[in-house]
């Protein structure tokens, strides 16, 4: 029976429990927590005690650090009386009174502030404990030498979330550490008697004056270089050697030529306590060392900040230039500094929109809500009111809940109508974004319809190809392809002249939906690699999808991983989850079932949470797709139906491109009138675009709806010549499968083994299993032993598959089997699985020696 949970502490609170049983059996140790002030050490002592077992506690307290023996009297009262005088001797007379109390737990909590002489006793003791019934576990900031350490770092972001909700900027302000999460919780600040703003007045004190110089540099200025502090310790007369003492206290990092404070949290606290006499001297020197023409911006603010004047004119300058250069974050910081410094109200106003503008160019969606919250009282106008709304739109359909960022981004429109029509249209095509996110078609219509009206004959380029886009694709997804064809087209050519990243992820879609796969995946690079930080994730989604839909698995998997660490890395949870269910479907593709469960899972919950029907959508699909390969076609038709009735999450690219798997398994159940239906309008699709990768799959589906009909043989081979066409190898191994399976049941055994002779060879080489299998079985049908492949054979790294070459990499790094898991979203078990083959088929027999094939 032990004391409560600990979110986030789950792994070290394992060891500790682990430990304690050992001792229960008389395999004592001692285990130091060493970690920073707020990070939970305390809370883990109290979570490890049981209720069967002694417990003797103490505590270091800064009154009793000069008593000798208080914290060894408060330990244990009898511990302290008649102890020998001499050192050793009082060591271990102490040691032996410990090992005759067993079995016991004992806790030191702030051990770094005990007395000297019970830290000697204590620390002795602790390194004497093996064969004896005893657990000893210390807290302590620091090492405290000899003993086992378990070193706390800051909370996981996800679980910083589950201690302070719906917080986002609170949440990244905290750094993952326990006791600001909590305080921030509780008033939003840290007042001055604050533990954490004590415990690092404490900290900048004790600090050598240079050193307190280094660190209240970093605390003003976060891109601090190394060069920079050669220059002001130098002007200064500073002793740079100094710079050790503020990294050992944990303040400052040197990470090749950047300075910077530990974390948000730190340098929140260093400001805090920062006196005004030392901010200002703080500015001034960093003014006179900052390069001029290199460091313009930082320099002009801190000359600004030093001078206490109103003029901005000069830093909003800076600031529009270093945005028009891509450097959001710098522009931001200029922009958020001349708020400070304006105070006519609407001018500060548009200075913090624009800060937070530049903030989500730069991926940093949680500052820019915190900017657009100190704005709210300075909104005097509805055109600040609409811009306003357009940035919380624009967070909230990457962080939130797209239903609200779409009645958000509509209502910005209408604000901004009149005084700016590109932004009010821009407003709408993310409020069009927002619902198919949402799945939510209705509105969809709905804003294409208030788009449409906003049509003038003059309208610039970028205005065109937004209401185009819109014209476009609400005829497509109404089924209406051949009157969608037009805009597309205008859409993918205006790409060109508007030359914004965000219009090639439109221009994306309107190729792939026009049937130019190519096109469409050229279109989403080109907004990858030309796009600011913010828009990477969402047009990876789009990489991501083109490459799936052209049979290039390996691609999207690299491409959807990346995608969810950018996602994650920004704060942009919405379009990690979208990755997830797209790395699903990638598994379900190749029928790998246990990784499609895992990786839906991890998203099943925000699926749920944020209404987010795209990814809902593609998950039902990829699900489907798992029955299917594992031969279960009634539980995939189920899926379907609810994806039709709308029962589920919707969303009508997903069902459309879903319509083959959708009639495989309705045929698979004798359904065959409904699978007509369905497939229909994709034919008309297909039929209207005139993509072969299209066509090949309505050919199949019509061969697989046809039954003994002779005609199932012209589709089929109609098929399989347009996968070839449009090179989709892996739809065309299965259509091959479908078609073996139908020659040998026809007697035709001969030329149904070539068939599946291809079959099998194309699904080991895209590492799916379940459909070699399948392959397999049918080949022994028709009367073919079945191929093995050559034990004895040693391939080269290049002979892997993509996701064993990733593993091996990975573990070639020095990663774990877990680590290799969680990273890749696989179970440990596949990755056990992949190791083994991966080792069989290089011929190695350790990690060492894979590490070295790979180097």
């Amino acid at each position: 029976m032990f004391g409560e949970k600990v979110l986030g502490r789950d792994r070290e609170l394992t060891r500790l429990r682990e430990a304690l049983e050992l001792a229960r059996g008389g395999q004592g140790t001692a285990i130091a927590i060493v970690g920073g002030t707020g990070l939970g050490k305390t809370t883990l002592l109290s979570a490890l005690v049981p209720g069967d077992l002694p417990v003797w506690r103490t505590c270091g307290e800064t009154t009793e650090t000069s008593l000798p023996l208080a914290g060894l009297h408060r330990l244990n009262r009898t511990l302290t009386p008649a102890l020998p005088g001499g050192r050793f001797a009082r060591c271990v007379a102490v040691h032996e009174k410990i090992a005759a109390a067993g079995p016991l737990l004992c806790l030191i909590d702030n051990a770094d502030l005990l007395d000297e002489a019970s830290r000697e006793v204590l620390t002795f003791a602790a390194r004497r404990l093996s064969g004896l019934p005893v657990l000893m576990v210390f807290t302590a900031r620091e090492s405290l030498g000899g003993i086992t350490e378990i070193r706390l770092g800051p909370l996981e972001p996800e679980t910083s979330a589950r201690l302070l909700p719906n917080e986002p900027e609170l949440v990244e302000l905290a750094s993952g550490n326990p006791l600001a999460l909590a305080e921030f919780g509780r008033r939003a600040t840290l007042p001055r008697h604050s533990r954490l703003r004590v415990a690092i007045r404490a900290q900048l004190r004790d600090l050598p004056d240079a050193a307190r110089t280094f660190v209240l540099m970093a605390a003003l200025d976060d891109r601090l270089e190394v060069d920079t502090l050669v220059r002001a310790a130098a002007e200064a007369d500073l002793d740079l050697r100094a710079v050790e003492a503020a990294r050992e206290a944990g303040l400052l990092t040197v990470d090749g030529d950047a300075v910077t404070l530990a974390d948000e949290l730190v340098r929140y606290l260093v400001r805090a306590e920062m006196a005004l006499v030392d901010r200002r001297a703080t500015h001034r020197l960093l003014a006179s060392v900052l390069d001029p023409e290199r460091h313009k911006l930082r320099r002009i603010w801190h000359r600004l900040a030093l001078a206490g004047g109103t003029e901005t004119a000069e830093l909003t300058e800076a600031a529009a230039s270093a945005a028009e250069a891509g450097e959001h974050l710098a522009a931001a910081d200029a922009y958020e500094r001349a708020a400070e410094l304006t105070p006519q109200r609407s001018l500060k106003a548009r200075h913090l929109l624009a800060a937070a503008d530049d903030c989500i160019l730069a991926g940093r969606p949680h500052r820019a809500r915190v900017l657009l919250r100190r704005s709210r009282p300075l909104l005097d106008t509805a055109e600040l009111r609409g811009r306003t709304d357009l940035l919380h739109g624009q967070i909230e359909l990457h962080t939130g809940m797209p239903a609200v960022a779409a009645q958000t981004l509509v209502t910005a429109a209408d604000l901004l109508a009149c005084p700016d029509r590109e932004a009010a249209v821009r407003a709408l095509m993310l409020a069009g974004e927002a619902s198919c996110v949402a799945g939510d078609s209705e509105r969809y219509f709905a804003i294409a319809a208030h788009a449409a009206g906003m049509r003038q004959p003059d309208d610039p380029p970028a205005i065109r190809l937004v209401l185009d886009h819109f014209a476009g694709m609400s005829a497509s997804f109404a089924g209406s392809h051949s009157r969608a064809a037009g805009p597309l087209r205008r859409v993918v050519g205006l790409a060109e002249v508007v030359g914004d990243p965000a219009a090639k992820i439109w221009a994306s879609q309107a190729a792939y939906t026009l049937g130019d796969a190519a096109k469409a995946h050229e279109l989403a690079v080109a907004a990858v690699t030309g796009g600011h930080a913010a828009l990477v994730p969402w047009a990876l989604v789009y990489v991501s999808i083109t490459e799936l839909l052209q049979d290039r698995l390996s691609s999207a998997l690299a491409s959807s991983e990346e995608g969810v660490r950018l996602a994650k890395s920004q704060g942009q949870p919405n379009a990690a989850i979208d990755h997830l269910t797209l790395l699903a479907l990638e598994a379900a593709l190749r029928g790998d079932g246990e990784t499609t469960r895992l990786r839906l899972d991890a998203a099943a919950r925000d699926v749920a949470q944020r209404g987010l029907g795209r990814p809902g959508a593609c998950s039902s699909w990829a699900s489907a797709c798992v029955d299917l390969a594992d031969d279960r076609p009634e539980d995939a038709l189920d899926r379907f139906r609810l994806m039709a009735a709308g029962a589920g999450p919707v969303h009508p690219g997903i069902r459309a491109m879903a319509t083959p798997h959708f009639v495989e398994a309705a045929a698979r159940c004798g359904q065959r009138a409904k699978a007509r239906a369905a497939l229909k309008p994709f034919e008309d699709w297909a039929r209207s675009t005139g993509s072969a990768a299209r066509l090949a799959l309505a050919h199949r589906c019509h061969a697989l709806l046809a039954g003994d009909d002779p005609e199932a043989d012209e589709h089929f081979r109609a098929a399989i010549e347009l996968h070839r066409t449009s090179h989709t190898a892996l739809e065309l191994a299965k259509t091959e499968l479908f078609y073996g399976y139908r020659l040998r049941r026809n007697r035709k055994n001969r030329a149904a083994r070539e068939l599946l002779r291809d079959a099998w060879k194309i699904f080991r080489h895209y590492d799916a299993p379940r459909w070699a299998d399948r392959a397999q079985a049918e080949l022994r049908a028709a009367g073919e032993s079945v191929p093995q492949p050559d034990q004895d054979a040693q391939a080269s790294p290049a002979e892997l598959t993509p996701q064993q070459l990733q593993i091996a990499r990975l573990v070639a790094e020095g990663a774990t089997n877990r680590e290799v898991a969680a990273q890749l979203y696989l179970s440990p078990r596949t990755v056990d699985h992949h190791l083994r083959n991966i080792f069989a088929r290089l011929g190695v027999r350790s990690r060492v020696e894979l590490t070295g094939m790979l180097k």
